[in-house]
């Protein structure tokens, strides 16, 4: 891991991957970490908001993280189910890509356990990690011009939830009618950061 400065009130970590980043924002949030924000993303965490004095006791305290002490101390996320219809687009190129029929496709993807690694592209857009590497799936050569409100969907060894209707370019599976961004509920993000994410046919 490399920490380095980020402005005059953050520090940036830089790990090895997805699981890293995940593994030390949930560790900085569990231990009490003095930080306004943490955030985490696909190779970094943002260590936000902190005094020159929490600044040094960050610095301290992750030259003796380790990812596996981490996950130890903060143990599992919530789970949250989503059902999902699968009638994605894309469905026939994603079982070719994994050479097997569609519902094979239905039965690997609802019987993958997925974890939210963090958020991002649009407000309540969570990148879950889970799927093994092997069953990666390209993105589009050219981005949908709309991707409808709650398409789940597949790009690299991503699966993520649109939570509102934009462009994009990942492969369709299915589509979903829970709401992932609500700004008036107490977690606006129903797949924040840390959360295990199970998907079932609806």
């Amino acid at each position: 891991m490399h920490l380095r400065p980020f402005g005059p009130h953050a520090l940036l970590a830089e790990v090895a991957d997805a699981s890293e980043a995940l593994a030390l924002a949930t560790w900085a949030r569990t231990v009490g970490i003095a930080a306004a924000d943490v955030v985490p993303a696909a190779r970094t965490v943002l260590l936000d908001g902190l005094t020159h004095e929490a600044a040094d006791d960050v610095r301290a305290r992750l030259a003796h993280w380790s990812p596996t002490t981490a996950a130890t101390e903060a143990g599992p996320g919530h789970v949250v189910e989503v059902p999902v219809v699968y009638d994605g687009a894309d469905l026939a190129f994603v079982a070719d890509q994994w050479g097997t029929d569609v519902e094979g496709v239905v039965a690997r993807h609802t019987g993958t356990a997925f974890t939210s690694a963090f958020c991002g592209f649009a407000p309540g857009f969570a990148y879950l990690t889970g799927l093994p590497e092997e069953l990666a799936v390209p993105r589009l050569d050219t981005p949908r011009a709309a991707v409808p409100t709650g398409a789940v969907a597949l790009a690299g060894p991503w699966c993520g939830v649109y939570p509102t209707a934009s462009p994009g370019g990942w492969r369709l599976l299915g589509r979903t009618d829970a709401v992932l961004w609500d700004a008036d509920r107490d977690r606006p993000a129903l797949l924040a950061p840390g959360t295990r994410v199970r998907f079932v046919r609806a």
